[in-house]
């Protein structure tokens, strides 16, 4: 956005893929951000990202890389998060805000927020955009147009970070909605995360069939690749998001589990009727929000 004075001025992205490089190409078309920083332990990622100038430059070491920084934007693993942030810590500016754009939050939030040094503040967040794909190529600056990030303040977050923060997403794109942690990992556990678990689990039942020698997923097509897309996702991201969001995930399996056993039932007792409803009852609901 030519003309703009960039309100942050020094952002340092820590995993510069899909997510934090996004959203390092929206800020800066938006004239947001003044120099950006990237650290990545991936050094061929890295150096990509300086070409692509996705980033400003690349730092050789964290305490380099965050040296300096008002923003600090984590994207890594979320069973990383307290242990990059308390390696962080030491070399963070007074009045820096660091925040996350990890899909789980009550954990992540809990074990961050006390690692923070005094003068300095933790803003937990979650962009809901994505795609099946990693690494800095994948990233793009429209990802975060119209789509939601939810930031889960503490009780005792800094609101001038929190209004930085806000102003920083809204900035990429998106919708900013204030949520409890705890809350919000039982939301993304129904739309985020039980349908990356049924996908994993659905090619693997599939290339698990064995009525026939040869594999049946040769035949699969558009209906079953749009449905599974997501099964390509970065297989120890999800890993660590299902041993993160246990409890929520579960509960999720299980309430799933609980109306494909009354839809296998309605198929078994052949009740063409019942199959009929379950199916526009589906239809109704999607229909009215997506």
């Amino acid at each position: 956005m030519s003309g703009s004075v960039p309100f942050i001025r020094r952002l340092a992205v820590i995993g510069v893929g899909l997510i934090g490089g996004s959203l390092a190409r929206a800020l800066r078309t938006a004239g947001a951000v003044g120099e950006i920083v990237g650290i990545d332990r991936d050094e061929a990622n890295l150096r990509q990202a300086a070409e692509l100038g996705v980033v400003d430059r690349a730092a050789a070491t964290v305490a380099e890389g965050v040296a300096g920084a008002d923003m600090v934007f984590l994207s890594v693993p979320v069973r990383a998060m307290a242990g990059v942030v308390r390696e962080i810590a030491p070399h963070l500016a007074a009045g820096c805000i660091v925040t996350d754009g990890g899909s789980v939050k009550a954990e992540v939030v809990a074990a961050c927020d006390p690692l923070m040094p005094a003068g300095t503040c933790f803003v937990g967040g979650h962009p809901i955009a994505g795609t099946e794909h990693s690494g800095v190529g994948a990233s793009f600056a429209t990802l975060y147009q119209g789509k939601r990030c939810i930031l889960t303040p503490a009780a005792a977050t800094d609101r001038d970070a929190l209004a930085t923060v806000v102003r920083m997403w809204e900035a990429a794109g998106s919708e900013v909605v204030l949520m409890d942690p705890e809350k919000h990992d039982r939301v993304v556990a129904a739309i985020s995360h039980l349908p990356h678990m049924v996908a994993y689990a659905l090619v693997n039942a599939v290339e698990g069939y064995d009525r026939f020698e040869e594999s049946i997923l040769r035949y699969s097509a558009g209906g079953f690749r749009d449905f599974t897309r997501i099964a390509s996702s970065d297989p120890a991201m999800w890993r660590d998001i299902a041993l993160m969001n246990r409890e929520g995930v579960l509960e999720m399996m299980d309430h799933f589990a609980a109306y494909f056993g009354q839809l296998r039932s309605l198929v078994a007792a052949g009740d063409a009727e019942g199959l009929e409803r379950f199916f526009r009852d589906s239809k109704e609901s999607r229909d009215a929000i997506l």
